[in-house]
């Protein structure tokens, strides 16, 4: 049986015995990252927002021996979760640059504009405003599954309108 003294003590708030830990798995944990954004950048990044986020939530831990375990899902949700917010600033971008485009960003401007008021104001809240589903069903007052399921047929439209696929 292992003993888990170290863990113990970074859970009860001992920092150093917190930051051990992390020197102990930086190998690993950096190796994780890497897999995910496959560029060191990004995955340092998420090591740093981490190792924040692993602080701040240490003491919800409830045994030691899963402490571990416990680590890489929150570096595992860091690296999600940035990955989802690349992609959303990558929309934006794209827009701000077919702003130049006149092309792209007529195309895209039309295309909008024949979704409803509703869907174009879900698709300023999400990728405009970087809202979170939970967040916008917050903002105007509706459940998270149906802020998804709209989503969800707001995108196939704009494919559509596209004519990148199926309504």
């Amino acid at each position: 049986m292992q003993n888990f003294d170290r863990e113990k003590k970074a859970i009860d708030g001992d920092k150093s015995a917190f930051l051990e830990l992390l020197e102990m798995y930086e190998d690993t944990h950096y190796r994780i990252a890497f897999s995910y954004f496959k560029n060191e950048h990004d995955a340092l990044d998420a090591i740093q927002e981490f190792t924040y986020r692993s602080l701040k939530k240490l003491h919800t831990v409830k045994k030691p021996e899963y402490l571990s375990t416990w680590l890489i899902r929150v570096l595992l949700n860091v690296c999600h979760d940035m990955q989802k917010k690349k992609k959303r600033m990558d929309l934006r971008e794209s827009i701000e640059i077919g702003q130049h485009n006149d092309c792209s960003y007529l195309e895209l401007s039309e295309a909008i504009a024949k979704l409803s008021p509703e869907q174009q104001h879900l698709i300023y809240l999400k990728y405009f405003q970087d809202l979170k589903n939970e967040e916008i069903a917050s903002e105007i007052n509706i459940p998270e599954g149906t802020v998804k399921s709209r989503l969800f047929n707001t995108l196939r439209k704009l494919r559509y309108l596209f004519g990148e696929g199926g309504q």
